[in-house]
């Protein structure tokens, strides 16, 4: 039987690793031939050791150029051609419209977009939307599937036009196998916690994200100066990005270090990191569908995160954790000001956050959903019938 190639399509190597490597595994279980494709970086050597293939385009950079664009889709077609996949998938806002133009005129069989959440929101600018919905309706014609992690997506794109039969919910999900609180070591939570420069009795809250203003981060921070004490910390895990639009600067970082606020950096223990918290937020102005807030869930941590797409599809309000208005320091401080107080709170939630996520959260339904998409769209790619651009 010839083993079928397929290619994932992201911007970096880490997403490849830290964000998709249990479904390239799975494919690859499946009978796949897999290659992740993206800008090469430190995770290739993990990628490779899991036995996923890694093919660099160094041109697929993060930073808005369009003549590096163009050069990209430039080596895309050129690295599908010599690659001839049978399946093309690509992920990420730039990758997922330029993987899809170089896929489509490459002459792949099938080429499948994740949509993680569309950069521009309904109450965006205009010519935000015009930009970013404009894109996405070109690169939709390029494909022949459209898999949305968001529901609130949906409507989006059906109003753009996209066919209704390319497009289909996919969700979101996790390796609930490893987070799971009864795989943490005993002593790991008094470690960790003493790293952070909290003892037992602290409420930790813990952050994870880039440090990107988008994050939520000018929140936190004003959140910090009233919660921050004797008896609660905040801690931050995630990398600094100097180099990106809207970076998080280092006069920011070090004001809210000396209010209390404490920066971990980039971590990859994140399984024992939530276990150490209590209390886990997320003040994002902008997601599809956040795996942190998925996997803090499945630790058994309430999530306080903003209101918005993607976060109201993983916490309950009122029962696994609390939402709060985006943008808004006060609210922010107020949803978590009682969870800070009352530990029989962060329990009665955090156990419902648990359970939640073992319904919900499930990454084998998005693999098997996955699977029987590109099974589905193989079977018909020599079809005349199959679904037109």
């Amino acid at each position: 039987m010839i083993q079928r190639r397929l290619i994932h399509l992201t911007t970096t190597d880490m997403s490849l690793d830290w964000l998709l490597r249990p479904q390239l595994e799975a494919f690859a279980d499946a009978g796949f031939e897999v290659i992740g494709m993206s800008a090469p970086g430190p995770h290739v050597d993990a990628l490779q050791a899991s036995g996923i293939q890694h093919v660099s385009v160094p041109s697929l950079t993060r930073s808005m150029s369009p003549w590096q664009d163009l050069r990209a889709l430039r080596d895309l077609h050129r690295e599908f051609r010599r690659l001839r996949p049978d399946v093309v998938h690509t992920h990420n806002p730039k990758p997922g419209v330029l993987g899809r133009l170089a896929g489509r005129s490459a002459g792949v069989p099938v080429v499948v977009n994740t949509v993680h959440g569309l950069y521009a929101l309904p109450e965006d600018r205009l010519a935000k939307k015009s930009v970013v919905y404009g894109l996405e309706r070109l690169a939709s014609t390029c494909s022949h599937a459209e898999l949305l992690q968001n529901p609130e997506d949906l409507p989006v794109l059906r109003r753009l036009g996209v066919p209704h039969a390319k497009l289909s919910v996919l969700g979101n999900g996790i390796d609930l196998r490893r987070f799971d609180p009864a795989s943490v070591a005993p002593d790991t939570r008094t470690r960790l916690r003493t790293e952070m420069g909290a003892t037992e009795s602290t409420v930790v809250v813990g952050f994870v994200g880039r440090l990107v203003w988008e994050k939520g981060y000018a929140e936190v921070f004003e959140a910090g100066r009233s919660l921050v004490g004797a008896d609660c910390r905040f801690v931050v895990v995630g990398p600094d990005e100097p180099d990106k639009g809207g970076a998080v600067d280092a006069k920011s970082k070090a004001e809210a270090e000396a209010n209390g606020v404490v920066f971990l950096g980039p971590r990859d223990d994140m399984v024992d990191l939530y276990a150490a918290f209590d209390v886990y937020g997320l003040a994002s102005h902008r997601e599809g569908y956040p795996r942190s807030a998925m996997e803090a869930s499945a630790m058994g941590l309430p999530v306080v995160a903003s209101n918005i797409r993607g976060c109201r599809q993983v916490v309950a309000d009122g029962e696994s954790g609390r939402l709060f208005a985006a943008g808004d320091a006060a609210d922010l401080t107020q949803k978590l000001a009682p969870l800070v107080q009352d530990v029989e709170l962060r329990r009665r939630l955090g156990d419902a956050a648990r359970a939640r996520a073992l319904e919900l959260f499930d990454d084998r339904r998005v693999i098997e959903t996955t699977l029987r998409t590109y099974e589905w769209l193989l079977s018909r790619s020599a079809r005349p019938e199959m679904v037109a651009a």
